[in-house]
């Protein structure tokens, strides 16, 4: 008996201790001394500093300051008034009519382009016109932010654009506002009817496509322009993924499957995150073709899996300069008791052959390194982008004859050299189709 209720004493203390030591209690214990703290000092300072105080300002900087010392710009805290802005980022789409407008000097409301498949689009908007009423109402003497402000509203809703084209003539333009897709996948320049010239070489046909962004519309838009290339004759593909800052992960893997029948695209693996390895499934895989892909230190998060996985997997020639080591996972979790989000890192993207992409603190290896290294200074990227703005954007409606360049100006040495190695590797076809071992001794690859 006496045994019985010692055990029984013993199986008691031991679950008091047990709940005593609970990590959960002892958490939540830590959560408690913490909000006590940050709620005494805020009110200690709302009542007794010695200027009136912003109380959203102090909260926000008390969320800053903590999330500060975990040293990672990509972990934030989204306040309720950001989330629509955040959202039009992560999804890559936005409500609105589908403009991008530009004020003159002389005060004018310029139409810079219109967005492909837009309502402006749809409405008959073109680069070029002038803005001169919103709904009848006169725009003159406003800001830009003014008029953005008038032609804004509720998806649905319809908004009349009072425009004068760059023949003179003016004319009503009604649309409704919807739901806006910013395009993600772009050709070399705009033909003369509007739509993408994708080749940069005739003979060889060698094509260009241009992806901005990695969103869930990339994959469809990409698999379906090469599709169409390759039946147009398309020898070799010149992917370009300079200045692009990343996006969906689940979009960058479809990406590389797109090109990979089989191994590993992609490994995650953190702290609370079991590995997680991702793997191409011959599924829906193009065939083989010479691949050039085109990098920069602007390349990041998503575009980095994109090239480093086609680089270990053999499938491309990475050319261009080392991108940026952006490789951490973000997951986007609600906030309790607020409309806001957190943007949390929650775990670190590895190559197929195990390097890890980001650039850790005091770290000298990161990234993905290009076979072929194309150094480009600031400057000449400047004035590369200026110039693949002016081919990418919608024609300005004249008659004189167009002086847009047919193929490379040779001011973006990357892409000159991406083309010289496409044009030897589509000569060269069929034992080309995949990387080989060196590069062919006329491109003097290194």
């Amino acid at each position: 008996m006496n045994r019985e209720r010692s055990a029984w004493l013993l199986s008691f203390v031991l679950l008091a201790i047990a709940a005593f030591w609970n990590p959960l209690a002892a958490q939540r214990d830590s959560d408690y001394r913490f909000v006590r703290t940050l709620v005494d000092i805020h009110r200690q300072v709302a009542s007794n500093y010695v200027e009136a105080v912003d109380d959203g300002k102090l909260e926000q900087a008390a969320i800053d300051g903590m999330l500060s010392a975990l040293d990672d710009p990509y972990t934030i805290y989204v306040p309720p008034a950001s989330r629509e802005s955040f959202d039009r980022a992560l999804e890559g789409t936005f409500p609105g009519v589908g403009v991008q407008l530009n004020q003159l000097a002389n005060g004018e409301i310029e139409v810079v382009t219109p967005i492909d498949g837009s309502p402006a689009f749809r409405a008959g908007v073109k680069t070029g016109d002038i803005i001169l009423k919103v709904n009848g109402e006169p725009i003159a003497g406003l800001k830009i932010d003014q008029v953005v402000k008038k032609i804004s509203g509720e998806a649905g809703s319809e908004v009349v654009l009072t425009v004068r084209h760059a023949t003179g003539k003016q004319e009503n333009l009604k649309m409704a506002r919807g739901k806006v897709v910013m395009p993600t996948v772009k050709g070399y320049r705009r033909s003369a009817d509007d739509s993408w010239d994708f080749f940069v070489s005739r003979d060889p046909k060698v094509a260009y496509l241009r992806v901005t962004q990695f969103t869930s519309e990339t994959y469809d838009a990409l698999r379906s322009d090469i599709q169409s290339l390759l039946k147009n004759g398309a020898k070799a593909l010149i992917l370009d993924l300079r200045w692009n800052p990343g996006g969906q992960l689940e979009s960058a893997v479809d990406v590389v499957r797109l090109f990979v029948r089989e191994g590993v695209v992609v490994r995650t693996k953190g702290r609370n995150r079991p590995e997680s390895i991702m793997r191409a499934t011959g599924q829906g895989t193009l065939p083989d073709f010479p691949l050039l892909v085109l990098v920069n230190e602007h390349s990041a998060s998503a575009a980095e899996v994109v090239a480093g996985s086609l680089l270990d997997n053999k499938r491309a020639w990475i050319i261009g300069e080392r991108t940026y080591g952006k490789g951490s996972v973000q997951e986007v979790v609600p906030v309790e008791g607020t409309d806001g989000k957190l943007k949390m890192t929650v775990a670190y993207y590895f190559l197929p052959s195990g390097r890890l992409v980001h650039k850790r603190k005091g770290a000298s290896d990161w990234g993905v390194e290009p076979q072929i290294k194309v150094p480009m200074d600031k400057d000449v990227q400047e004035k590369v982008m200026q110039e693949r703005a002016e081919l990418e954007r919608f024609r300005r409606p004249t008659t004189q004859p167009t002086t847009a360049p047919t193929a490379p100006s040779g001011l973006d040495i990357q892409l000159a050299r991406a083309l010289e190695i496409a044009r030897v590797m589509a000569v060269m076809q069929p034992n080309s189709a995949r990387t080989p071992a060196t590069l062919p001794a006329e491109t003097g690859g290194q």
